[in-house]
């Protein structure tokens, strides 16, 4: 199965070599050996199932899965069965809804705002509604991992470890949903609230490897780690004897603020390793003496400087090799599954008894193309190879070379442009498809995006009657107009096929339709602009408001430039490929989002509460004035635990760590000294190993973009689409013979014989 079964402990397995001349055929579960040499003891049966056996192969090599799964025919059919594209959009689907329930469900979110000086009481949902809703998804699971047991088989199933932790979290979410229907849904904790992330992180095997990745570079970041314990213990004691109490009361500033025990010292020290209160916890004692600042520089240049950029290092480096380990393990996966699909085709093929390899119809390897669910762009590649290949059958080296294109990048070829027969349309296409042309539209939009501002200043300090808005109404009738003619003129020049061929101008005509439309509803409602253009409200938007919303959107239309700017669109290409390619990553961090909210809601819900209810020990103020930089002087009072779209806020607040000692003292305050713990373990998780990770990311995505960028010339006409296996494509190995054939021979339901019993049809190896 996908990400788990049979998942490899090593990328590749040691060479393992077999004596020239091995015999070899295929066995399979529930059947007798098949052979090259034997072709009339096939069945037109057998022939299907061979077939379909190839097919699925290809399909697993594809999507880069596991072949250790049952190959008889009705396996077969249930294993596409739910890889089919409707299976896994319940199962999507499934989790995403039993994920959105912590938004319905007691806390419900369902507020105009999170602020606990103005919310209204959140509507609860009546016990057993979302229960049900839950109840249903734990049948969707358990159908799920019922049909993934069966599939891989009890032998494979015992040494999968994601699904034995499968079933366990669907035991535990069962028993504590029986628990919450039993106490009438009053109780406060639910631990399957916080095993839910779980269902999103099993069904991706991208995610699971990543999370492996991030697990075997765990003993070099602790290091690190460590190293900055050290380093802030150091620091703390010497701070404490440095800023320790006096008789003075005058000169204990720093002491009171920031140093007063141990824990107000550790916590001070570990806020200025983020510089959040820089140079707040300095200035008491710099104010005293100058030299202070040497104390508070220091060690903020070791730390943060030094150690926390090391941290960064360290992870770029060994995330980089186990992800590229990961990586060269799908490989692997791609190159046994094509192998395999060669394997149960190559019987098919009659074959003389003296032959030295083994071959494959290209007749029936036309009819498995047919079968099998690909891109339809490398699909058309292999049938153009097979009809341009002179001979009628393949070896296991062209087998597996002919599939290469699947590794290959996703070329995307604009269509041509219409060919005029007039002289005067010819010339016109070559006047408006110039790139000068574009480049006048970017010049133009630059004009648009400066008369804004200038009327933006003009107006800034005028009450709204005062505004005459005819200037800008005019102004904004001009360049829409322009920006639709230019559109025209494009699509004549360009043709409308090869026109929205490119995202560009997609975006483009998008937003100037939307613009037309909006100018067309502003003339309906208020008529052309004119000196005093100042109409009332009519209807939904005043007039303020629809030209402030045409402005904004010719704003963002200004992005146009982007693709004429080459370093810029190199940029926002590689930001785009960390949006298509990383979802492993984003995933991750909604799985690690998603249980903190939760355990912080059991933890902190209903621990802030306004200032009126706010007893003695709690208060912050000082003769009625409330304390410079505290919860409540900054009003932070919607970020809370009270529900889950709140905490999820709150937790982002904390990963930006701007402020964050401010939540670290106020929910220290308002719950226990303890609740430090939590918000430090979240930075921990949060800030300084996601973020450094999707850095680490970040800089390679950006590394390769930029050598290929050196490498090749960007053709105008072909785009290159590229995923997370492409990007390492080039430092991959090619995995051997023998490792393929020393896996093959491993698979649990499929085996290749190498007794002498199948000597009667003998098959040399490949040599090399």
């Amino acid at each position: 199965m996908e990400g788990d079964a049979g998942a490899e402990s090593e990328p590749l397995l040691p060479p393992r070599s077999r004596p020239a001349g091995a015999a070899r055929g295929l066995r399979r579960a529930g059947g007798g050996t098949r052979s090259a040499g034997a072709p009339e003891d096939a069945t037109g049966a057998d022939n299907d199932l061979y077939i379909n056996q190839a097919v699925v192969f290809i399909e697993d090599a594809i999507k880069y899965r596991s072949i250790n799964h049952r190959v008889d025919s009705k396996s077969l059919w249930l294993y596409r069965w739910y890889y089919s594209r409707i299976c896994q959009w319940i199962l999507g689907l499934t989790i995403t809804v039993i994920l959105t329930l912590a938004f319905i469900e007691t806390p419900s979110s369902l507020t105009v705002t999170s602020d606990i000086r103005y919310r209204l009481p959140a509507w609860d949902p009546p016990c057993g509604l979302t229960e049900s809703i839950e109840l249903l998804c734990f049948l969707v699971f358990m159908i799920d991992v019922s049909v993934k047991s069966y599939l891989i088989g009890w032998e494979e199933f015992r040494k999968t470890k994601w699904l034995m932790a499968y079933i366990l979290t669907l035991i535990v979410s069962l028993a504590d949903w029986i628990v919450s229907l039993s106490f009438f849904c009053t109780e406060n904790v639910r631990i399957r609230r916080i095993l839910r992330p779980f269902f999103l992180l099993q069904n991706s095997s991208m995610m699971k490897k990543t999370l492996k990745s991030i697990n075997s570079t765990l003993p070099e970041m602790a290091s690190v780690v460590l190293l900055l314990a050290v380093h802030l213990s150091l620091f703390t004691m010497f701070a404490m004897l440095l800023f320790a109490r006096t008789k003075d009361g005058q000169q204990d500033k720093e002491w009171v603020g920031y140093f007063r025990n141990l824990p107000d010292s550790l916590t001070s020290l570990l806020v200025l390793l983020t510089t959040a209160n820089n140079p707040d916890v300095m200035i008491p004692a710099y104010s005293k003496n100058r030299a202070y600042s040497v104390f508070f520089i220091l060690f903020t240049v070791l730390g943060n400087l030094f150690l926390m950029n090391l941290l960064t290092a360290i992870i770029y480096n060994q995330f980089r090799g186990y992800l590229l380990k990961s990586v060269q393990s799908s490989l692997f996966r791609r190159r046994l599954g094509i192998r395999a699909a060669f394997e149960v085709l190559s019987p098919l093929k009659e074959t003389p008894a003296n032959a030295q390899e083994l071959y494959v119809s290209v007749g029936d390897l036309f009819h498995v193309l047919q079968k099998v669910e690909m891109d339809s762009r490398c699909k058309q590649a292999i049938m153009r190879s097979l009809k341009t290949c002179s001979c009628d059958q393949l070896s296991a080296a062209q087998f597996q070379k002919l599939f290469e294109e699947l590794d290959k990048d996703a070329i995307k070829q604009h269509p041509a442009s219409p060919e005029y027969q007039s002289r005067f349309m010819r010339k016109m296409q070559f006047a408006f498809g110039h790139p000068y042309f574009g480049y006048l539209g970017n010049v133009v939009a630059l004009a648009n995006i400066v008369s804004i501002c200038v009327v933006l200043v003009m107006d800034a300090d005028k009450q709204p009657s005062e505004r005459d808005d005819f200037f800008l109404g005019a102004i904004n009738c001009f360049f829409i107009l322009y920006y639709l003619l230019e559109m025209l003129l494009k699509i004549l020049a360009m043709g409308l096929k090869r026109y929205l061929s490119y995202p560009s101008n997609r975006f483009d005509g998008l937003l100037t339709g939307i613009l037309l439309v909006l100018e067309i509803a502003t003339f309906a409602a208020y008529g052309f602009p004119h000196p005093g253009w100042r109409p009332e409200l009519m209807g939904l938007l005043s007039l303020w408001d629809m030209v402030r919303l045409v402005n904004m959107l010719i704003v963002f239309r200004f992005l146009r430039i982007i693709p004429n700017m080459k370093f810029m669109a190199l940029v926002v290409t590689t930001l785009l490929d960390l949006v298509k390619n990383l979802r492993a990553f984003a995933g991750i961090l909604v799985v690690v989002f998603y249980a903190f909210a939760i355990t912080g809601i059991i933890l902190f819900k209903g621990a802030v509460v306004p200032m009126g209810n706010i007893s003695i020990v709690n208060t912050t103020s000082v003769n009625g004035t409330l304390q410079c930089g505290t919860y409540e002087q900054l009003e932070y009072w919607p970020n809370n635990f009270d529900d889950f779209a709140a905490a999820v806020v709150t937790l982002w607040d904390v990963m930006v760590v701007n402020n964050w000692q401010v939540f670290l003292e106020a929910f220290s305050r308002y719950s226990s000294p303890w609740a430090k713990i939590y918000f430090v373990a979240w930075w921990l998780i949060s800030s300084v190993i996601w973020v450094n990770l999707f850095v680490a990311l970040l800089l390679e995505n950006f590394i390769h973009k930029w050598d290929r960028r050196c490498h090749r010339e960007p053709l105008s006409d072909i785009e290159y689409q590229r995923t997370v296996e492409l990007m390492f494509r080039d430092v991959l190995e090619e995995p051997t013979e023998e490792e393929l054939m020393e896996r093959l021979h491993q698979h649990p339901h499929l085996h290749l014989c190498t007794d002498f019993s199948c000597a009667q049809y003998p098959c040399s190896c490949y040599l090399y």
